[in-house]
């Protein structure tokens, strides 16, 4: 029970940073472009950016505490009924590449968002395009890996 309660918090973290990085730059980030001008393009991206970058750290947190955990029991559970446990290789997928996840979201919040925040507070609207231009390329980078992941765990449940 506990373990199923565990992986559901950490698939629905999942989903919730996965979901929200194709939202923006599926959804957000092109209407925006298509009806507002570049100073409440710039506005809206940093006030909803703001908060997701917000919800994903806790996100990450709930991710890292979640796996770690399942990990704790799946070994306590093998060692328990005198089996060896060898950890799965997917699972050193995930853990590998979720440190490069939070790498790219630590720059992305505390380096380019830092960067759209300021160009907004001066309304230099050039810098905050340009800043969330390089956000888009690093939110995208993140998509591709957190699919990865998921393709990779999956391919290794079918085996």
């Amino acid at each position: 029970m506990l373990y199923a309660l565990l992986k559901t918090l950490h698939l629905l973290g999942v989903i919730a940073w996965l979901g929200g990085m194709f939202f923006v730059l599926a959804c957000l980030r092109p209407a925006a472009a298509e009806v507002l001008a570049p100073p409440e393009r710039a506005s809206l991206m940093q006030a909803t950016l703001g908060r997701f970058l917000s919800l994903v750290a806790w996100t990450a947190v709930l991710i890292l505490i979640t796996g770690a955990t399942m990990a704790s029991l799946a070994g306590r559970v093998a060692h328990r009924n005198g089996l060896a446990f060898n950890v799965p290789l997917d699972w050193y997928a995930m853990a590998g590449l979720f440190v490069v996840m939070i790498a790219v979201l630590a720059h992305i919040r505390l380096v380019l968002f830092r960067a759209l925040e300021r160009a907004v507070a001066a309304r230099a609207w050039a810098d905050a395009g340009r800043a969330m231009g390089a956000m888009r390329w690093e939110v995208v980078i993140n998509l591709v890996i957190g699919v990865f992941i998921v393709v990779v765990v999956r391919l290794g449940r079918a085996a």
